[in-house]
């Protein structure tokens, strides 16, 4: 998963080298913190948070089927 999320990301935003994807585990949640360039928020964001729900809900429907409970976070 943590791959998907650094491909997805790092294919929207202009600097790749600043894309960072910490997973963190906890019982049993996972929770994903993305960190990227202050300049490409706002491409991963998007207008509305569409491209965050966007990557948001690709990452819901494959934890569904892992039946694992999964979390995204953008920013620091």
């Amino acid at each position: 998963m943590k791959e998907l999320l650094e491909y997805i990301v790092k294919s929207l935003v202009a600097n790749e080298d600043a894309v960072l994807v910490s997973e963190i585990e906890e019982n049993d949640e996972t929770v994903y913190h993305i960190t990227v360039d202050p300049d490409d928020m706002g491409r991963v964001i998007g207008r509305g948070g569409k491209v965050a729900s966007s990557i948001r809900a690709i990452v819901k429907s494959i934890s569904s089927r892992q039946h694992k409970k999964v979390f995204v976070k953008f920013g620091e």
